[in-house]
């Protein structure tokens, strides 16, 4: 018997994502500009309660995101007549949270040794792998989202200050992919 996985990235699933994904970095973007101007009450905090305060919104983004899809996951399983917890989606599930473990402790590396800049380029550029890897082969539409990871990746290596229209960029594309490619 083989099984499939009802974890996907389609349809509203997929919208869900890139309005989070927009979402986070709209209120990370305002708070960091918040924190240089001299009026805002952003500016009297200090740097590690904006340090902690933006990785407490990139764990929601990620708590919302994977909440997205167990939810898309468990209406697929049903409406497929399969178990969610089958051989491949137990795979996928591990691989999905080994891999952003990965990256998440990559990237609080880089934030503690003072590597700010990469910060960006590095979340692009393993996301697109990340991506990639949990890729279902059946699926090519979502490779293109791999490409515009890397672009964006080199891009924000290229120039550090363009994290936020990247990120925005990256949410965008979801929410057209959710559109396009439906359940």
């Amino acid at each position: 018997m083989e099984f499939s996985s009802p974890f996907s990235l389609k349809g509203f699933t997929a919208i869900q994502i890139g309005i989070y994904f927009l979402a986070a970095s709209y209120l990370i973007k305002n708070m960091l500009d918040g924190f240089l101007i001299d009026d805002n009450p952003m500016g009297m905090m200090s740097a590690q309660i904006i340090e902690i305060t933006i990785i407490s919104i990139l764990i929601f983004l990620f708590l919302f995101s994977s909440l997205a899809l167990f939810f898309s996951a468990k209406r697929r399983s049903k409406k497929m007549e399969i178990s969610l917890w089958n051989p491949a989606s137990k795979n996928n599930i591990w691989r999905y949270l080994g891999s952003f473990l990965i990256l998440f402790l990559l990237l609080y590396f880089l934030m503690s040794q003072g590597f700010i800049d990469l910060l960006s380029p590095i979340f692009m550029f393993f996301y697109g792998l990340i991506l990639f890897l949990i890729n279902q082969k059946s699926n090519k539409k979502l490779q293109i989202i791999t490409g515009i990871c890397a672009l964006l990746a080199v891009i924000c290596f290229l120039i550090p200050s363009y994290w936020y229209a990247s990120i925005s960029i990256l949410g965008i594309a979801h929410i057209t992919f959710g559109i396009v490619v439906k359940d």
